[in-house]
């Protein structure tokens, strides 16, 4: 899979209509359920990874991937600036503790890869430190795939001037206006750096076993479309994704019970 660069999202794609979107939504939401059965039963587990610019839709993305999956197996995994006992521990630690479990997904809106980018930009690890963190994530990553955990890596990406219009729809809805901090116009004003650094993290850590995937997120249909996708198809290759046959003991054991029932309501009928 050839390793992506931001300069090549095409970020004029979008869907045709709203029923196109919602129809596809659907579909997928249920393919997902699908592979989260097929999981449990198999003991799987997979990471998905988001990664990209503030106000790119990680968050609705995330809640049209989870909406229809039992949230006992699907962990969603918010990333901020580590607390004052993570500071003091390798910078991977945290993100061991949040492994999945037998038959779970684990979601991380954003994740280890901040290492890489906010910290190499923002200056908050050593160039030594960031530097050394590429080959340490591959590594990591090659680990969890070794240990038969599936990892997918999507970076959504936006233009300055989609970015800047989200911002103004934050700040005028107030139910949005949360979302909006100093730190999203900070980030901003460093969006070359940023460009720098997410270039070469595609570059040194996107491997045939987890690659990265770029979608383009001006518009927001297509990018959960894309993502949601792109998900569908790293977690169901090579699944076995047919339903259990049913269990003749256990069907015989219902249908009685469901006669009886049925005999007992026309008992109970003046």
């Amino acid at each position: 899979m050839p390793i992506p660069r931001l300069s090549q999202a095409d970020l004029s794609r979008k869907l045709p209509d709203e029923k196109a979107y919602e129809d596809r939504l659907e579909a997928l939401q249920l393919k997902l359920l699908q592979i989260q059965q097929a999981y449990l039963r198999q003991g799987r587990r997979a990471i998905v990874v988001f990664e990209g610019c503030d106000n790119a839709g990680k968050g609705s993305l995330i809640r049209r991937l989870s909406t229809r999956l039992d949230p006992r197996y699907c962990k969603i995994w918010p990333i901020g600036a580590p607390n004052e006992a993570e500071r003091g521990e390798h910078y991977l630690e945290r993100f061991w503790r949040r492994l999945p479990g037998h038959g779970e997904l684990a979601v991380f809106d954003r994740s280890w890869y901040g290492r890489v980018l906010v910290e190499r930009v923002e200056k908050l690890a050593a160039p030594a430190d960031w530097k050394r963190a590429y080959r340490e994530i591959v590594e990591f990553e090659r680990m969890l795939i070794n240990g038969g955990i599936r990892v997918i890596k999507i970076f959504l990406h936006i233009s300055p001037a989609e970015q800047l219009r989200r911002f103004e729809e934050r700040l005028e809805t107030p139910y949005k206006r949360w979302k909006l901090t100093q730190d999203d116009l900070r980030n901003r004003s460093k969006w070359d750096d940023y460009t720098v650094a997410t270039d070469d993290m595609f570059e040194k850590t996107s491997s045939r076993h987890a690659p990265w995937h770029l979608v383009a997120s001006d518009f927001k249909w297509w990018a959960r479309i894309q993502s949601l996708d792109i998900i569908v198809r790293g977690l169901s290759a090579g699944v076995d994704l047919e339903p259990p046959p049913v269990n003749p003991h256990l069907a015989k054991a219902i249908r009685k019970m469901v006669k009886k029932a049925k005999r007992g309501s026309r008992a109970l009928k003046p």
